[in-house]
C-alpha cells in the first residue's frame, strides 16, 4: 500500500541517516571538528603539551596560565578529561616514579598525537584573530 511505501521510505531514510550520522568519521574529520576547542579543553591540552600531569596539577597550571581567569572546578575538569579521553585527545598514562612505594591514586594524563594536532589547529585559528586585531591597531604585536 501507499502507506506502507511511505512508512518504508521513512524507515529507510531514518536508517540511512542513522548510519551516516553515527558511523566513525575519518581521523581528519575529527581534527577539523575539534579545531575550535572549548576554552577549558584548550587550556587542558596546553597544560599537558610538554609534560604529564594529574588532575590537581592541571588545575594549578591552567590557573597559572590564565593568570587566575579560569578556575577548573573538579566536575568541569574531570568531565572534560573523560570526554577528551573518549575523543582521543588525551590518554591516561603511567604515573612517574614507583607507584608501589606510595599509595597515591592520582591519574596522570598525556596529550596524544590527535590532541597535539587539535591544539595546533586552535592556536592557528586564534593567531589569525590576533593578527586581524593587530592590523586594526587594537593591540600591538607586543600585546600592549
Amino acid at each position: 500500500t501507499l502507506y506502507g511505501c511511505i512508512l518504508n521510505d521513512i524507515v529507510l531514510y531514518c536508517s540511512i541517516y542513522y548510519i551516516d550520522r553515527y558511523k566513525q568519521p575519518p581521523r581528519e574529520a575529527i581534527v577539523t571538528d575539534l579545531s575550535q576547542l572549548k576554552p577549558q579543553w584548550f587550556q587542558i591540552l596546553l597544560a599537558i603539551a610538554d609534560r604529564e600531569l594529574h588532575g590537581l596539577g592541571i588545575m594549578k597550571t591552567v590557573l597559572e596560565h590564565t593568570e587566575g581567569q579560569m578556575k577548573l572546578w573538579p566536575a568541569t575538569l574531570y568531565g572534560s578529561l573523560k570526554k577528551m579521553t573518549k575523543e582521543g585527545l588525551i590518554e591516561e598514562t603511567e604515573r612517574p616514579g614507583d607507584p608501589a612505594t606510595d599509595g597515591d591514586r592520582r591519574r596522570f594524563y598525556t596529550i596524544t598525537g590527535l590532541g597535539r594536532e587539535a591544539l595546533a589547529a586552535e592556536v592557528a585559528r586564534l593567531t589569525k584573530y590576533v593578527r586581524v586585531a593587530e592590523s586594526k591597531q587594537i593591540v600591538t604585536e607586543t600585546g600592549s
